[in-house]
């Protein structure tokens, strides 16, 4: 509930909404205002020192009794341990009311029992501030604040070592800290919720993930402010998990770890739900983990997804390690599938790596499913400042499939050697995904493996005049398109595009660098079926290189302007 309405509800009480402080001794003759809870009536204190959980739980389970109601915290300190929402009540928080997390972690006790569980004990044997399971019509409303005092709760770790100067762009500053014992995370922890609205509120220092919805369905998250420090271990923005139409919109998130996380598991035991029908729209990312990202964990499905209209950034004086890793990060290793994502309109700014597409075999699939990933549309990106490859990849016989990738300009500042185009990479197919996890990969633009039915249009890869390596290499990969692709004119001992045992490729409407050796190299006996046409390739010294066994027959080249196709004017 937005104050608006709030203010309307008020006046329906009688109640003039400059007397809004004063409403704990107002009459409760009024209908409307009984349905209007204030924890001092049930014995809070809101100084800051003594525990008023026990008092909003009472709030919460009075309104819950009388059908529903608002329990409204006025302007103060609400010192809390762990509150329990139940259905059909608002939990609403003025503009100066605080809920306080303790730093006694006695105090977070799951209050939540399942009757189908054996022995009734709590499903969730984790500590959370606010908490909500099997509850109906559940909102959070702001604009006051929610405060974990996360940073009270972190120790710097004595046995970590960073990484190597010339390799710090594998470092992350959030793995140096870890939890107390007993950690409060999530923050915010909503099971199977249905019609759950989180507005407007600011959450600040969680001490692990700040909010999870876990087999959610009709859920709405709009302008939620999220800080955390950069440092913050395991702070995780938003955990999406296995939940249904859910829609989130105008937040804006700087955390220590992924902002913004679609899952895919149950924790809990039992059924894993689809993903299915998630908008995320209008946000602002920042963080030294992922921006958006799929997983993990990624053991059921995801269907229906888009991320739209947003910025993924960090600031201009951020250590490299205090930076994003990925800003976008498909990543499916633990057996489930991605069928229908659509990302468009993103800037990017100091992202290392703006596009990170995954799929592994880290867990096989539950019994009778199949993985994959396919149906992915990225289109108008833009990013600056970037620092590792673009990258997608699959596995032998376990291909990505059907990515298209549309209006891309990315700028990188990761200048490369030639040598590193005959690095060997290692597909790794049980490992944790992360856009760093190859290290240096032989192209500086885009780095595509084990995977069918990519198509790359309109993009713009620039880069340090000192690069040496391919704009785009991929490597056992069929039906694949490029076109439109521009690259910088500055010279380059490497081809523009490497094709490795490629079979079905075609590249229109490409140009080339100055005196590129040639637009495209083909090696491995593997590639066959290769067009090239309607190619600008006066700038290259021929239009292909063949190496590794690839013959003369797996290319055809058509309509193309080359240096001995062009005449000029006769003086």
């Amino acid at each position: 509930m937005n104050r608006r309405n709030l203010i309307q509800l008020l006046g329906t009480a009688g109640i003039a909404p400059a007397s809004l402080v004063l409403a704990q001794s107002a009459p409760q003759s009024s209908e409307a205002f009984q349905h209007l809870l204030r924890p001092q009536s049930f014995g809070a204190k809101v100084d800051g020192v003594t525990l008023d959980s026990p008092a909003i739980n009472a709030a919460i389970d009075r309104a819950n009794a009388q059908g529903g109601g608002i329990v409204y915290l006025s302007p103060g300190v609400y010192l809390c341990g762990t509150v329990v929402l139940k259905s059909n009540v608002t939990l609403h928080l003025e503009a100066g009311a605080v809920i306080l997390g303790t730093t006694d972690l006695s105090k977070y006790v799951n209050q939540i029992s399942t009757p189908t569980n054996p022995g009734n004990q709590p499903v969730n044997q984790g500590h959370h501030l606010i908490y909500a399971s099997d509850a109906d019509n559940v909102t959070i409303s702001g604009p006051g604040l929610i405060d974990g005092q996360g940073p009270k709760l972190w120790v710097k770790s004595t046995t970590d070592i960073p990484a190597a100067p010339d390799k710090h762009w594998a470092d992350v500053v959030s793995v140096h800290y870890h939890h107390v014992p007993g950690e409060v995370s999530p923050l915010l922890e909503f099971d199977n919720c249905k019609h759950l609205r989180i507005e407007q509120v600011r959450i600040e220092n969680a001490s692990g993930w700040t909010l999870r919805t876990l087999s959610c369905t009709y859920v709405v998250i709009d302008g939620v402010f999220i800080k955390n420090p950069v440092i913050g271990p395991n702070t995780d923005g938003m955990d999406i998990t296995s939940s249904s139409d859910v829609h989130i919109s105008n937040c804006s998130i700087d955390t220590g770890d992924d902002a913004i996380c679609l899952k895919s598991e149950n924790p809990y035991g039992g059924e894993v739900s689809v993903m299915r029908n998630v908008t995320v729209t209008n946000c602002t990312l920042a963080t030294c983990c992922n921006g958006f990202k799929f997983g993990t964990a990624t053991k059921g499905g995801y269907e229906n997804i888009m991320f739209t209209n947003s910025t993924i950034w960090n600031p201009a004086d951020s250590d490299l390690a205090a930076r994003v890793i990925s800003g976008i990060g498909i990543e499916m290793v633990d057996g489930g599938y991605v069928d229908g994502v659509v990302i468009s309109n993103i800037r990017m700014q100091r992202t290392r790596t703006p596009i990170f597409v995954r799929l592994g075999a880290r867990k096989a699939p539950l019994p009778g499913a199949k993985t994959f990933l396919r149906g992915v549309m990225i289109s108008d990106i833009h990013a600056t400042e970037a620092v590792l490859t673009n990258s997608i990849t699959g596995l032998p016989g376990l291909e990505v499939e059907d990515v298209t990738l549309s209006n891309i300009h990315i700028e990188t500042q990761e200048p490369g050697l030639r040598s590193m185009t005959d690095r060997e990479i290692p597909d790794k197919p049980n490992a944790y995904p992360e856009a760093r996890m190859f290290g240096t990969l032989p192209a500086y633009g885009m780095y595509i493996r084990h995977a069918r039915g990519v198509r790359m249009h309109n993009a713009v890869f620039t880069t340090l005049a000192t690069e040496q390596r391919p704009a785009i290499v991929a490597d056992d990969v069929s039906n694949l398109e490029i076109s439109a692709l521009r690259v910088p004119l500055q010279g380059n001992q490497s081809p523009v595009i490497d094709l490795r045992n490629t079979r079905g490729a075609w590249l229109r409407d490409c140009t080339t660098g100055t005196d590129a050796p040639s637009l495209l190299q083909v090696s491995g006996a593997e590639s066959a079926r290769i067009l090239i046409s309607g190619s600008n390739l006066l700038n290259a010294k021929q239009p292909v290189t063949l190496t590794a066994g690839a013959t003369a027959s797996s290319v055809s080249l058509a309509n193309n302007i080359t240096r001995e196709t062009t005449t000029h004017p006769t003086p």
